[in-house]
């Protein structure tokens, strides 16, 4: 069977994991860090943990060959954190205040979870090395969500409306109920689960749908503007672009085709549709207030 890489690829996006940073010191003393999705258990006894490697990797040969490593696992915050270490060439860890574990690794402050381990073997997979530890040290924070990649971006864990335990009728009142973030999670599910399937009909994906809008705003935004946007990973956001170019929907400039003008305005026609729906239980005041309110609560908080 012949693979198309780019389409395989896509593929196993649409499996959910977690985001990692795998941290060593190499031989001089170096601290080494990579960004990585492909972390699993192994064994509770012993304790093995595995992941795996690019053999294109600049720090194939720290881990590969050095005897510790730790498996940061990233909390939903650290969107920041897994771009940096996913970059090549820049110094990861300047301006970052590591803690080390035992095995004299860097460890990420605050993540969801880490793992200290030594390393139990290394085996062949294709492009890539295999990586398996023996856990030596963990930890975790508790009531903290992880950080997810899923289709190609970030992404946080919710609970599935079809497993949450809602009285009926709904429960009014009560601390939760008028809790914002719930009340605000209920209402983006809510949007959400109504609007979505009008993407798959049209044949592309949330994910894209975001690329196209801000290229349709903005011909010619750069790469890295974009991915801040629509909260990708730069090497994510150009695997959706050349999946956008194969389609048709976009030139190799990364502005609109014909294509793609005609089907963003398509879709934007059914969303402004959909909102309508949505707002229609409101007066245009209320409306208003609505989103200047969402856009003040959007915005960084000063420090």
């Amino acid at each position: 069977m012949s693979i198309d890489a780019k389409d395989f690829r896509r593929a196993l996006g649409k499996f959910p994991t977690g985001v990692t940073v795998i941290t060593t010191t190499d031989d001089r003393g170096e601290r080494i860090g990579v960004t990585a999705s492909s972390f699993n258990s192994v064994s509770i006894e012993p304790a093995l943990v595995l992941w795996s490697i690019d053999k294109g990797a600049y720090s194939l040969q720290a881990f590969t060959e050095g005897r510790y490593f730790t498996i940061n696992v990233l909390r939903d915050d650290q969107v920041e954190i897994s771009n940096r270490f996913a970059r090549r060439g820049d110094d990861k860890f300047a301006g970052l205040e590591m803690l080390e574990d035992a095995n004299g690794c860097p460890r990420v402050p605050g993540a969801a979870a880490w793992f200290a381990c030594r390393t139990w073997s290394v085996y062949d997979g294709g492009d890539h090395f295999i990586i398996v530890g023996e856990v030596t040290d963990y930890g975790y924070e508790d009531n903290v969500g992880s950080l997810v990649f899923h289709n190609g971006r970030y992404a946080v864990p919710e609970v599935h409306p079809g497993v949450r335990d809602m009285p009926t009728p709904p429960v009014t009142g009560g601390f939760l109920n008028d809790y914002l973030l719930y009340q605000m999670h209920q209402a983006l599910s809510a949007c959400r689960e109504s609007f979505y399937p009008t993407l798959t009909r049209l044949g592309i994906t949330a994910e894209e749908w975001r690329v196209l809008s801000v290229l349709a705003d903005a011909p010619d935004t750069p790469v890295e503007a974009i991915a801040q946007q629509v909260s990708q990973p730069v090497a994510s956001l150009r695997e959706t672009l050349e999946w956008l170019r194969d389609k048709g929907l976009i030139d190799s400039e990364s502005t609109l085709s014909d294509n793609g003008r005609a089907l963003i305005d398509r879709v934007r026609s059914l969303a402004i549709e959909h909102e309508q729906q949505v707002l229609g239980r409101l007066s245009e005041s209320q409306r208003d207030v609505l989103k200047e309110c969402l856009r003040i609560l959007a915005a960084p908080v000063a420090h």
